[in-house]
């Protein structure tokens, strides 16, 4: 990388900016769920699926998806033409059908924009630094307007400039360096922003420094060998000074809480804090049996107290009922199994729906997972809800990469469920856009706090506590225990421990919120 000041940054769209896999998969599932029921007429059809979208559609150029998924169920069409009409029984016309029905969709939603973006290029403007984002797709100005970003860039090139212009797509820089040409900036200064390998190749092959990458689902290493100078989980693990340039935020580099209370103090300054508290390494240290995990007296006074003063509520791993029983406080608000299950007093209680369906696949994959572990010592498998939890505290150190190797070769035949690794455990989790993000963000709304003046204070030890950190990393504040201190992070605080943990309630407490 170079030591040239930062002056610009090209954001790619799709998975860096805007989340549209919901609208993209929708828009499929319309139109093949109505194109093989026509098919079948008064016979059962089986539906597209996310697994269907995952494996034979996502990521391919639109055309190509089309006749991937319906090879998959054995259906050939003429390829057509990309003049075709929707209505017209080939593979271009279906595509077009797809466009069509993709477009409807942004009329009648809302396209969502990653948090950790935003407050990224919050800090770039608030520097000076350029921004232009860059897409292939020919609907990105529909998206971005939908999304309510359109107007935050200072220069835009999409397919339709791509067609005007002539333009090849990725590998090539051609449209990177047509976003240059538009801020009028320079290749030296300039970085990249992609998801994707073949857009992390374009950078790489146009100059940008830094090249960075953007790993939501896991393929660091695939982004790295396209050129990545830095890869993140999300952006919010980024930050930004004009000395230093574009930096991973790190647990070790996080400043102290206790450090910069007047700087909290300001920060929550006429605002309403609503306070979301992790269980598990966050309120109890982390123990060799979880049903020891039990609040300290201190502990539970201080929870208890702050949620007489500020709305506060649990996120955690653990089953619902579990965790409930163990803090004991029936005037908090709970979210269980990493957020499927949400409960609070007067009796409310309500399960999200969409972890239901992948009840089964759980089943199964407990059964293989017990089975593949059988014969390492000290490894366990918890099932929750929605969820299930491989211990490996108790096994040797020198068996830790048999544990490693099974769960992974299990897990591949799963791909409807996705797995993570925390503090000598593996989640295994539905592979849904639900988790403990999602579910701050509905306790937000079912309080009817979803509002401006209102700042969410999350406090947690662990990566599934990052997706939480990233959720509101633009409008709140995260707060990490300190205890892997090169793990990168999206929270904006360290603590040191449950200790720490315990006097921070106890100063939001006596500062009234």
């Amino acid at each position: 990388m170079t030591n040239t000041p930062l002056s610009a940054v090209l954001f790619d769209m799709d998975g860096v900016i805007t989340d549209t896999a919901t609208a993209h998969f929708g828009s499929w599932k319309r139109l093949f769920d109505e194109y093989l029921q026509a098919r079948a007429g008064d016979d059962a059809f089986e539906q597209f699926t996310e697994a269907d979208y995952r494996t034979y559609v996502d990521g391919k150029p639109r055309y190509d998806g089309v006749e991937s998924f319906l090879a998959s169920r054995d259906i050939s069409l003429p390829h057509g033409d990309e003049d075709d009409d929707p209505d017209r029984e080939t593979v271009c016309g279906l595509g077009n059908r797809k466009n069509r029905h993709f477009n409807a969709w942004l009329d009648e939603n809302h396209i969502e924009t990653f948090p950790g973006t935003l407050a990224l290029i919050d800090k770039l403007k608030a520097a000076g630094v350029k921004i232009a984002i860059f897409s292939s797709s020919r609907n990105a100005e529909a998206v971005l307007r939908s999304a309510g970003v359109l107007d935050l860039f200072d220069a835009k090139v999409d397919g339709g400039d791509m067609a005007a212009l002539a333009l090849p797509g990725k590998p090539d820089p051609a449209i990177l360096m047509q976003s240059l040409e538009r801020l009028a900036a320079r290749v030296d200064g300039a970085a990249v922003v992609e998801d994707a390998s073949p857009g992390v190749e374009a950078g790489a092959r146009g100059g940008f420094s830094p090249v960075i990458g953007v790993a939501r689902e896991g393929h660091r290493e695939e982004l790295l060998e396209a050129g990545a100078d830095i890869v993140v989980a999300d952006l919010a693990e980024l930050d930004f000074d004009p000395a230093t340039g574009l930096i991973v935020r790190t647990l070790q580099g996080l400043p102290s809480a206790r450090d910069r209370e007047e700087e909290l103090r300001a920060r929550l300054a006429g605002k309403r804090p609503v306070v979301f508290l992790d269980y598990d390494g966050t309120l109890t240290p982390i123990v060799e049996d979880p049903k020891q995990a039990i609040l300290s007296k201190g502990m539970k006074q201080a929870v208890k107290r702050l949620a007489e003063i500020l709305p506060t509520a649990i996120v955690s791993g653990r089953d619902l009922e579990d965790v409930r029983a163990l803090v004991g406080l029936d005037e908090l608000f709970y979210a269980g199994s990493h957020g499927f299950a949400m409960a609070g007093p007067g009796g409310w209680r309500e399960d999200v729906e969409r972890g239901k369906e992948f009840l089964p696949d759980l089943d199964r994959a407990e059964s293989a997972l017990n089975e593949a572990l059988s014969g390492i010592e000290g490894a366990s498998v918890e099932r929750k809800s929605f969820s299930l939890a491989v211990h490996f505290r108790r096994v040797k150190e020198a068996e830790v990469p048999d544990v490693e190797d099974a769960v992974g070769e299990v897990m591949a035949g799963f791909e409807r469920l996705r797995h993570s690794a925390g503090k000598k455990v593996f989640d295994v989790k539905p592979r849904a856009d639900w988790h403990k993000g999602r579910a701050l963000t509905a306790l937000l709304e079912k309080r009817g706090l979803d509002e401006e003046d209102v700042v969410p204070i999350y406090l947690g030890d662990d990566t599934t506590d990052e997706d939480a950190f990233r959720t509101i990393s633009r409008r709140g504040v995260g707060l990490a225990l300190r205890d892997d201190p090169d793990r990168p992070t999206s929270a904006h605080y360290a603590l040191a421990d449950t200790a720490d943990v315990e006097r921070f309630l106890e100063w939001l407490a006596a500062r009234g919120g």
